[in-house]
């Protein structure tokens, strides 16, 4: 048996890191990474090759199960497939784990993924709703929608970079501006351009 992990970030912007250290902690031995790829496409780099090299008995480990898949009917057909593979599933956060040999744990273990799932999905169109009203609004009163544009003359874009010639690291100029250590390495790379 193989244990594997998975983790997904939505941007670039984003980090895996405390995804992978929980993963790396229950003994995932290779952990495939999606970087900056929405959990609605059913077809994400991978995740394809974590797919085609599972086996039976192998196991496969998400942080939480909305990283696996924000849509219901995707995530479903995954553990629907990973069941009749012979393959075990576990959701750290979710709390949720199946075993394809046991059929009293296996269907409660669906009958919660499918609560959940459910429920991630009507979060995610909410919140859908919610922010093409945003837009719509802001388009009635003339306003463009959406963050302000940062370029190389942003106060916090020539900050960071000032606290990078006194040689501070990313992650100490973080703090100092607060900004995350993707967004100051997007900071720093801006003035390069």
């Amino acid at each position: 048996m193989t244990r594997l992990g998975y983790a997904r970030v939505s941007t670039a912007d984003q980090d895996t890191e405390l995804q992978i250290r929980e993963l790396e902690a229950v003994g995932c031995e290779r952990i495939y990474r999606d970087q900056g790829v929405s959990g609605t496409k059913a077809s994400r780099p991978e995740l394809d090759k974590m797919l085609d090299r599972l086996s039976r008995g192998d196991e496969v480990v998400v942080w939480k199960l909305d990283r696996l898949g924000r849509n219901t009917r995707h995530l479903l057909e995954l553990l629907d497939g990973f069941k009749a593979r012979g393959i075990r599933f576990r959701s750290l956060r979710d709390g949720i784990a199946t075993d394809p040999g046991s059929e009293l744990g296996g269907a409660m273990a669906q009958a919660m993924v499918t609560i959940i799932s459910a429920f991630a999905q009507l979060e995610r169109d909410q919140l859908s709703e919610r922010t093409k009203a945003g837009m719509a609004i802001a388009a009635f009163h003339g306003r463009r929608a959406g963050r302000r544009e940062v370029t190389a003359v942003h106060g916090s874009v020539r900050r960071a970079n000032e606290l990078k010639a006194q040689g501070l690291k990313p992650a100490d100029i973080g703090k100092i501006i607060g900004a995350s250590r993707a967004t100051v390495y997007r900071y720093l790379s801006m003035d390069a351009n």
